[in-house]
């Protein structure tokens, strides 16, 4: 009797580590590459991921989110709107904003939930629109409308909001010259 139970718990063993040990994850990475093949491979590119936000150096880049340089750093401050560090934080970044010729919007004041947000709304990056031509000797007209074929609407049409995805922006920018 023993030895009916031990071959029934292997055998059962042995299936389920078929199954959910093999077949699914294999499944899953299959379905993952035919559907999300951009989202799959990382998306990592010479400059970074399109993925995960960062932060750009100089007036002649467009800026993300404040959200810091650590990727592995992800998640809020937990700061409450009450926090005194919080609303000085917030005034330091208009200051530097007004004082950039950037018109301040939210999501160039705030940083994101996750720390790590790669995209910004296309009022945070028409606001930059003039400052960025001013420190690469463009036409602002040029530059505004490559902000405008870089807005993404949202997924399928309705999930989200539009969006501008800072890295993708930037590489375009640069081949500009």
């Amino acid at each position: 009797m023993l030895w009916v139970n031990l071959r029934r718990g292997v055998i059962v063993s042995a299936v389920f580590f078929v199954l959910l040990g093999l077949a699914y994850p294999l499944a899953e990475t299959g379905i993952g590459q035919a559907l999300f093949r951009h989202q799959a491979q990382g998306s990592l590119g010479a400059n970074g991921s399109t993925l995960v936000g960062q932060q750009w150096k100089g007036a002649q880049w467009f800026q993300g989110r404040p959200d810091g340089d650590d990727p592995t750093a992800t998640g809020g401050s937990n700061l409450g709107p009450r926090s005194k560090e919080l609303v000085e934080t917030y005034r330091k970044r208009v200051a530097a904003l007004r004082k950039a010729g950037i018109t301040p919007t939210a999501d160039l004041v705030a940083a994101s939930g996750s720390g790590i947000d790669p995209d910004i709304s296309p009022a945070g990056a028409y606001a930059q629109v003039a400052a960025v031509a001013a420190a690469r000797h463009l036409p602002a007209e040029q530059v505004r409308g490559l902000v405008a074929a870089h807005v993404h609407g949202p997924q399928l049409g309705f999930l989200g909001a539009s969006h501008v995805n800072v890295l993708e922006l930037n590489e375009a920018l640069a081949r500009l010259g």
